[in-house]
Order: structure tokens, then C-alpha cells, then sequence
């Protein structure tokens, strides 16, 4: 049975197993959240200690945001965490978090913390590497599991447990999606039926930039296969290749490609969407470098993130998709 623990003097006293996972939430679990516990669940065995934490932290909601809106559904979090196999949530309170008020020290996110997500709410990465470190040294893991779906929340915490030296696995999961594609997340139940058809965009516009980016590839590494020469071309004349031949060299060189014709593929998605009524009003459309998110160059090789966030009526959405570019695809 999943125990509910609510100081951190609780949580020591209870003791551990031989290794601790921990799953870091804010509440109003779905089943991204339970995807996340199972991959928790997995990672400490059966003699391991899985604790998910539940805390709505406000040092990371700036003015106007929705600290007083967030879900709390804590009875209800409780029974999916033992579902998926939890062995305690922690859900301590503001002044078990915070003795005395708001921390006068606090860790900065930097650089990386300025730019997008941090850009349009400035010092919200402050603020969630805080509680972050202040719960990783309360819960004690030997593992610390987040969602794939906060990418730049997911690499700042990496970076934070390697800058810092905090001796701590850090795990990313997968992004969980609705069958319409609709990246899981607590906010999705503030959308009206109309908002969330309007919602779809994000993810279809993610979709549409990786499809474009599976044909670029796909062309260049036929262009790769099959030589542009008048030799090779006389060749395969014979069995009706050299058109194809042509076709995928013509392609892979004229067709806006890398970056740029991912960005443009996805944009159109958005553009689309901002005429919808209810309409999609954009935050920002990135293709980062996930190491420091900084906008990548069309002569970028390596691992990247397309991430987006838009607001859709009142509330606020985003989503990410990693893709791989150039030889390292």
C-alpha cells in the first residue's frame, strides 16, 4: 500500500530500499505521470523505493500565472501513484518546502534558463531548480525521473546535477500522448471541446516538421546510393532508375532542407491554426541545440529538439519532438 508522508522527518524515518527512484510532480497526475512512476518502478526492482513527490511550487509561477488555478487532486494522486506502483508519495507543504518564507538563496538556470520557456516567464527556471534541489536533497534517489515533455526543464535539471556535482541519475521519459496526439499535461482538462481542437495544432505541427525531416533524409541518402554520373545514370536507363536517380538528386538539392525546411513545415501547421476560431496564438516555434537551446543552423549536425508553445484561450501549452540531423541520423 502506497503511504502518504507529509514532512521530510516522516519520509527518513520510514527508511529506504536498496535504491531509491523518484518522480517529481506538481499534482493532477495523469498518466503521463503513472508512465513515468512505472518507468520508476522498473528502474529500483522489487526491493527498491519508489517516492513521488507532490508539491505546487511558487516559486516557479510568475505574476498573472496560474498558481491559484493548478489542480489539486491530491487524493486522487494518491491512488494513481499506487497503482502504478509508488511506495509513498511525499507531498509536503509550502512551509515544510520553504521554513520562513521564500529561500533568500536561490540557484539561477543562466543562460540557457533565459531563453524560451525562461524568456516568457522570466525566472521560472529559478525558481524550479530550486525546489528541485531542495527535493532531490530531501528525497535522497539514487534516481530522478522526468518527462521528455518539459525538454528544457529536463536538460537544465542535467545540467544542474552535473554542474553541481549532486551525484544523481537523471532519467527522461518519452512525451505520453492522447490517442489525437495531444501531448498529456494537467492544463489539457482547462481546454473547452472547441480549444482543443485548436490544441491539435501543436503536436501536428511537431509531426509535420519530423515528417519533413524523414523525407529529407530519406532523399539525400538515396542521393548518397546512387551516384550522379552519366556512366551510372546509362546504367540504370535500362531498368528505369535514372529518373529516380535524377529525381532524388534534384530534390535533395533544390528543396528547402535541415533546419529550415523543418522550421517551415512546422510553421505552416501554426499558421493555419492561428485562423482557427478559437485561435492559436504562438509563443515561439525553436529547432535547439537541447545543450544550451540555442537555435540551430542549417549546417547543424547532431541531436535536436523542435519544441513550440502556444496559448490557446486562457491557457498555456507545449510540446517537443528530438530529431537527428546529419550524420549522426
Amino acid at each position: 500500500m502506497t503511504v502518504l508522508l507529509r514532512t521530510s522527518g516522516d519520509l527518513h524515518a520510514r527508511g529506504r530500499g536498496e535504491r531509491r527512484a523518484v518522480v517529481m510532480t506538481m499534482g493532477a497526475l495523469h498518466e503521463g505521470h503513472a508512465t513515468l512512476i512505472r518507468a520508476a518502478r522498473e528502474i529500483a526492482g522489487p526491493g527498491g523505493d519508489v517516492v513521488v513527490t507532490v508539491f505546487v511550487n511558487p516559486l516557479q509561477f510568475g505574476a498573472g500565472e496560474d498558481l491559484d488555478r493548478y489542480p489539486r487532486t491530491l487524493d486522487s494522486d494518491v491512488k494513481i501513484a499506487e497503482q502504478a506502483g509508488a511506495d509513498a508519495v511525499f507531498a509536503p507543504s509550502v512551509d515544510e518546502v520553504y521554513p520562513g518564507g521564500e529561500p533568500q538563496v536561490r540557484l539561477s538556470a543562466g543562460p540557457m534558463g533565459g531563453r524560451l520557456e525562461g524568456a516568457t516567464r522570466p525566472g521560472h527556471f529559478d525558481g524550479m531548480l530550486t525546489v528541485v534541489a531542495k527535493l532531490l536533497h530531501l528525497t535522497r534517489p539514487d534516481t530522478a525521473l522526468f518527462g521528455q515533455k518539459d525538454a528544457q526543464q529536463l536538460a537544465l535539471i542535467r545540467r544542474m546535477v552535473r554542474d553541481l556535482n549532486f551525484g544523481i541519475e537523471i532519467v527522461g521519459v518519452p512525451t505520453v500522448r492522447e490517442e489525437d496526439g495531444l501531448a498529456l499535461s494537467s492544463r489539457n482538462r482547462f481546454l473547452s471541446p472547441q480549444e482543443r481542437r485548436t490544441s491539435l495544432a501543436l503536436s501536428q505541427a511537431l509531426f509535420a516538421g519530423r515528417d519533413r525531416h524523414a523525407a529529407q533524409e530519406a532523399l539525400r541518402a538515396r542521393a548518397r546510393e546512387v551516384p550522379a554520373t552519366r556512366a551510372r545514370a546509362e546504367a540504370l536507363s535500362a531498368i528505369g532508375e535514372s529518373r529516380a536517380a535524377a529525381d532524388a538528386h534534384a530534390v535533395a538539392k533544390a528543396a528547402p532542407g535541415g533546419p529550415s525546411g523543418v522550421r517551415a513545415a512546422a510553421r505552416l501547421i501554426l499558421d493555419e491554426a492561428a485562423r482557427l476560431k478559437p485561435p492559436l496564438a504562438l509563443d515561439y516555434l525553436a529547432l535547439v541545440d537541447p545543450s544550451d537551446f540555442t537555435e540551430i543552423q542549417d549546417d547543424f549536425t547532431g541531436e535536436a529538439v523542435l519544441a513550440v508553445a502556444a496559448r490557446v484561450g486562457t491557457t498555456r501549452l507545449i510540446d517537443n519532438l528530438p530529431l537527428t540531423f546529419g550524420a549522426a541520423s
